[in-house]
């Protein structure tokens, strides 16, 4: 493991600790030569399915790069990066789970905003105008008028306001 500071190729292991569910090993590590510590984390190689993208092209799935676009849609969102990291870790399950070897880019960007709209509205709308490619103000809205219909079918009807009491004057 080369230091990512000094860049020195020997180092030593000073904690290494069990992820979750045993999904990966977290270890502390510290140069031999500098001295700083860094942590490293260790997962299973796993064979996971193929994107292909629009223009027929196929690219491993690659974790970071998903999680890199969720968390670009959730820009200046109070959405914590553990619950970005919670999506992400279920999409690759998902993606573990199926039995195909490859996976279409409109499955994957679908999977995507069926966990964003559960998660943050303003987020889905961020991702589905770049993963639609939206090209005017009107599919935009078209989604949050979409996203409005589900909201109200998923709600009970609010309860009506409480009247409110009239001031007294003099």
């Amino acid at each position: 493991m080369k230091c990512p500071f000094c860049g020195h190729p020997e180092d030593r292991v000073v904690d290494s600790r069990v992820g979750r569910d045993g999904e990966f090993i977290r270890r502390r590590r510290e140069c031999l030569k500098c001295h700083r510590r860094y942590t490293t984390y260790e997962y299973i190689e796993d064979v996971l399915p193929h994107v292909e993208k629009r223009d027929g092209r196929r690219e491993p799935f690659d974790r970071q790069k998903l999680r890199n676009s969720i968390l670009k849609a959730c820009e200046k969102r109070s959405v914590a990066v553990q619950k970005v990291d919670e999506i992400v870790t279920e999409i690759e399950a998902q993606l573990h789970e199926r039995a195909e070897k490859e996976i279409k880019y409109h499955e994957l960007g679908e999977l995507v905003m069926e966990h964003l709209k559960k998660l943050d509205q303003v987020a889905y709308v961020r991702f589905s105008s770049v993963y639609r490619q939206f090209q005017d103000v009107s599919q935009f809205s078209d989604t949050v008028n979409q996203l409005k219909g589900l909201l109200k079918e998923d709600k009970v009807k609010p309860p009506a306001p409480k009247p409110r009491a009239l001031a007294k004057t003099k």
